[in-house]
């Protein structure tokens, strides 16, 4: 059974905003990051879009973009420098023409609005998935356990209600 993917569609009023931060995301992620980031940014960046109101009609398209990466990075780890790939977040700022304390606020921001926390399995890349352990962590009759240890059929329901984000087993390391 496949992963399942996020939605990037926007509201019409939404497109243009939407395409300005997106072109910037996808150009950072493509010459400092990879494919995986754009996609996950293009993600929380239509999450944004569909708010409403969307807060991405205050401020600028690059402090947006700026701070998607920042966000996603924390929740991937971007920042720490035994992961590939690996960036500090003064740098992203700087790369983006902004102050780390500038993208620091506007990340923290994005965090609030959408409740993001640490090992968010929601902005977790694919690629990192089987490593977050709250990916995984489903309740059963009261007690936290962690689906890939637990009975197939009791797997297959956590997968059905949308509680983990894919079957263990069925997915193929290469998609």
């Amino acid at each position: 059974m496949a992963r399942r993917t996020k939605i990037e569609t926007v509201p019409e009023a939404m497109k243009l905003r939407y395409d300005e931060i997106v072109a910037l995301t996808d150009a950072f992620c493509e010459e400092h990051l990879n494919a995986e980031y754009a996609q996950v940014c293009r993600q929380m960046a239509a999450t944004l879009a569909r708010k409403r109101p969307s807060p991405l009609l205050g401020g600028r398209p690059k402090t947006w973009a700026a701070a998607i990466v920042h966000t996603v990075g924390s929740v991937n780890f971007l920042f720490d420098k035994t992961q590939t790939p690996h960036i500090r977040a003064d740098e992203l700022a700087e790369l983006f023409g902004l102050s780390k304390s500038t993208v620091g606020n506007k990340s923290k921001q994005i965090k609030d609005m959408l409740n993001i926390g640490i090992f968010d399995p929601d902005w977790t890349l694919p690629s990192k998935m089987d490593e977050n352990p709250m990916a995984w962590m489903i309740s059963v009759n009261g007690l936290i356990l962690d689906a890939r240890h637990v009975p197939r059929f009791i797997q297959e329901e956590a997968y059905r209600k949308g509680l983990i984000p894919y079957l263990p087993g069925s997915v193929d390391d290469s998609a």
